[in-house]
């Protein structure tokens, strides 16, 4: 998919098909974050992939909306080691674009149980986890070629470009 379609035609997913992700997907997904820009080169996250039940239920319990994580294929937080809170965002949108391109849908998750979640994951009471991405193929058949970009971007519910763009 051109690498433009794609960022205007994703949207969040959260409903997904009872169907799991295949691992050269899994590790494609996970290769566009780790492949991110960062800060200085210092790669400052560890991306922690959820398998067990157990955790993603103890995960889905320290989000704002517990049902995106209950019925996806792949959960994974970002844990970040320092470095700025934008290195978490670009390996976040790397992730789902990258998910899109393969047919894939995603949303990043809020945190509402910062405790929770850090008990869930089985990690120390300073880590920083920013997001939690949920991944799956959509239960509705989404087809980002069939419109054109222009097409996509007019029917975005977004403010006008000149209310967001401002020139000096």
């Amino acid at each position: 998919m051109d690498a433009y379609l794609a960022v205007v035609s994703r949207r969040e997913v959260r409903e997904y098909q009872a169907r799991p992700l295949e691992p050269e997907v899994e590790h494609a997904i996970l290769d566009a974050g780790r492949l991110s820009g960062s800060a200085k080169n210092r790669q400052p996250w560890t991306f922690v992939v959820v398998r067990t039940d157990e955790a993603v239920e103890a995960v889905a319990e320290s989000v704002f909306e517990p049902g995106n994580i209950r019925g996806a294929a792949f959960v994974v937080a970002i844990k970040m080691d320092g470095g700025a809170g934008i290195d978490a965002g670009r390996a976040s949108q790397n992730m789902m674009l990258a998910a899109w391109a393969l047919g894939v849908g995603s949303c990043p998750n809020g945190i509402s149980d910062r405790v929770g979640l850090r008990h869930a994951l089985r990690l120390p009471d300073d880590a920083d986890i920013p997001v939690v991405l949920s991944f799956g193929y959509p239960a509705k058949r989404r087809d980002p070629e069939r419109r054109s970009a222009a097409e996509w971007i007019e029917r975005a519910n977004r403010k006008p470009y000149d209310e967001v763009v401002r020139e000096i």
